[in-house]
């Protein structure tokens, strides 16, 4: 009789780690925002949130599947149930954490003044009166709204606003500073630069964003962010994708 009991519960812990095991979540990756994602030259996505969202993944013991998904209408398509995740400089909003849940933090950002190299700019006060470029939605437009004296630019992507600001079209741009220094880095290291970066009590700090109430999802994704917290891995993909050197 112990040895049928015995059995039953191997065979129980079998099959809950095989159900682990094949666990698959869909996760919705924005890849318009290098090096936090974006596509390769081989046509597959890469970048930190790529290469971490699947460190994830082997620490919890998950598959992950990425879908390249624009920024438009990714919300909605969490909500609607289209795919389990949203990963990629996802900010964490109180308004957004009313219709979707968020794992624990992963990234802390600073938001960058970027102007033209020839500038004196050092800060968003210089900037009184002049046209000031973000992306729509980011915590960086949102400051800009904030301040009377700039007339705030809306883009819907980073690659518009950066180009925006090289032909003279507005004056100065704010935005998350690992994707401007990469897009200065790889592209505009001519004809921009950053300026300094802009002061704000509110914290800019990415996220995993999940279906709302989908704790199996939400409990999987923790699980793995705490196993490669402050590991060698972390400071590896840290040192690979946002190094600005």
């Amino acid at each position: 009789m112990l040895k049928k009991i015995l059995l039953v519960l191997l065979m129980s812990v079998f099959v809950s780690s095989s159900a682990m095991a094949e666990k698959t979540i869909t996760v919705a990756v924005p890849a318009t925002v290098p090096p936090m994602a974006f596509v390769d030259d081989q046509g597959q996505l890469a970048g930190y949130s790529v290469d971490y969202i699947n460190d994830v993944a082997k620490a919890a013991g998950f598959t992950v599947v990425l879908k390249n998904i624009p920024w438009s209408g990714i919300f909605a398509g969490l909500v609607r149930g289209d795919y389990d995740a949203i990963c990629a400089a996802v900010s964490i909003t109180e308004n957004r954490a009313k219709v979707v849940d968020f794992t624990l933090p992963y990234f802390e950002v600073r938001h960058a003044i970027v102007v033209p190299v020839a500038s004196d700019v050092k800060s968003l006060t210089d900037l009184a009166g002049k046209k000031v470029g973000g992306k729509l939605g980011s915590i960086g437009y949102q400051a800009l709204t904030q301040v009377s004296a700039i007339e705030p630019v809306g883009y819907d992507e980073v690659t518009l606003f950066m180009e925006a600001l090289k032909v003279g079209e507005i004056d100065g741009a704010v935005y998350a500073e690992p994707m401007v220094a990469h897009y200065i880095k790889t592209q505009y290291s001519d004809t921009l630069k950053i300026a300094s970066f802009i002061e704000s009590e509110k914290k800019d700090i990415y996220g995993i964003a999940v279906k709302k109430d989908n704790s199996e999802v939400l409990d999987m994704l923790n699980k793995g962010m705490k196993a490669i917290k402050g590991s060698s891995r972390e400071k590896e993909l840290q040192k690979k994708w946002l190094s600005t050197k």
